[in-house]
């Protein structure tokens, strides 16, 4: 089994970082492609963002479907251009924030996210009500520049550490999700450190991933997700003309 690891932003690093969390979940025979986006911003924080990050995810998506992948993950938490993905390919398309409150909801009634920066966190809580979450799941920022997550001489795990005993004492939280794929590599560590599950949305998406392809079971291609509408497109998005860019 070949499953398509996708990183939208450009920076190779957190890609390896993102890869490392999958591998260590994979099962025998799951070979884990980590590729990192071309084109686009070297961090995903906020709407801006996101939203030219797509073009370099689609092409990824597109090159690693060719190529023989039987799933693809999206490794960002706030599931960057996931509808879309899902609309071009014709593989099973998993992101990481769908992923994780999956995982968490099989064992946890109250559940914090604890992402990055403040602007990151309304675009996630929109997406815990989108998959009926809202109930259950809160979200808190600790104030991390995602970039600042690579940097030894930063912060950024003391402001993490902070905001986690935050939601343990005041949102009374039974599990912690980790809302960024540049802590992918600090799960087992937080979860001895506090006592609690702590999931990181790459490792759930990587055994989610291998369940549909198991169960042969992929997106619907009616509806929604039906393949994109043949039709001319111009300028510099001329390349992205759904045969073109799935040739």
């Amino acid at each position: 089994m070949r499953i398509l690891l996708i990183n939208p932003n450009t920076t190779a690093s957190m890609t390896a970082t993102a890869a490392d969390a999958a591998r260590r979940v994979a099962a025998t025979g799951t070979d884990i492609i980590a590729v990192t986006s071309t084109m686009g911003p070297v961090s995903i924080e906020g709407y801006y963002d996101e939203a030219l990050a797509v073009p370099g995810l689609l092409v990824e998506l597109a090159k690693g479907e060719k190529a023989g992948a039987d799933a693809a993950i999206i490794a960002c938490f706030d599931d960057t251009g996931l509808d879309a993905a899902r609309a071009l390919a014709g593989i099973p398309v998993i992101g990481i924030c769908e992923a994780a409150l999956a995982c968490v909801s099989f064992i946890s009634q109250r559940t914090t996210i604890v992402t990055t920066m403040e602007r990151s966190r309304l675009p996630i809580e929109h997406l815990v009500h989108r998959y009926g979450m809202g109930t259950r799941v809160k979200v808190r920022a600790a104030d991390i520049p995602v970039l600042s997550l690579e940097d030894p001489s930063s912060n950024a795990g003391e402001r993490l550490r902070a905001e986690i005993t935050a939601a343990l004492r005041d949102d009374r939280a039974d599990a912690i999700v980790l809302g960024c794929a540049g802590m992918a590599d600090l799960t087992a560590e937080l979860s001895r450190e506090f006592g609690v599950p702590v999931v990181d949305g790459v490792a759930a998406a990587v055994k989610q991933a291998e369940a549909l392809v198991t169960l042969k079971l992929s997106t619907a291609k009616r509806g929604a997700y039906a393949f994109p509408v043949e039709k001319p497109y111009t300028g510099i998005l001329e390349g992205f003309r759904p045969k073109a860019i799935s040739a």
